[in-house]
């Protein structure tokens, strides 16, 4: 299986691929009356709701092209209330499940 991004190594490809990325997205968003949405918006979104979703970081890392899991971990990881409250759930059922609860 290949990375998300193959081409994130070749710079010129990158920005080409980027910016017809880019024109499509302009193009769309008269048609579909969606709101002023940047392409680096909708990689935010894609990297909050895979790490939301229970992908670890270090394939969110090399999904978005990033060099280090740290460097993705400081821009998009930030908590939410719910993700919170998903890991207190998993610790109670693991503390459950070991102790015989």
């Amino acid at each position: 299986m290949g990375r998300a991004w193959p081409h994130i190594h070749q710079p010129n490809r990158r920005l080409s691929v980027l910016s017809n990325r880019v024109r499509l997205l302009q193009a769309y968003r008269p048609k579909h009356r969606s709101p002023a949405t940047r392409f680096h918006d909708l990689r935010h979104t894609f990297a909050v709701a895979s790490i939301k979703s229970g992908d670890d970081i270090k394939t969110v890392q090399e999904n978005l092209g990033h060099a280090t899991a740290a460097f993705t971990l400081d821009v998009y990881g930030h908590v939410t209330k719910q993700m919170k409250q998903d890991s207190a759930a998993r610790m109670e059922r693991f503390i459950k499940s070991v102790s015989g609860a």
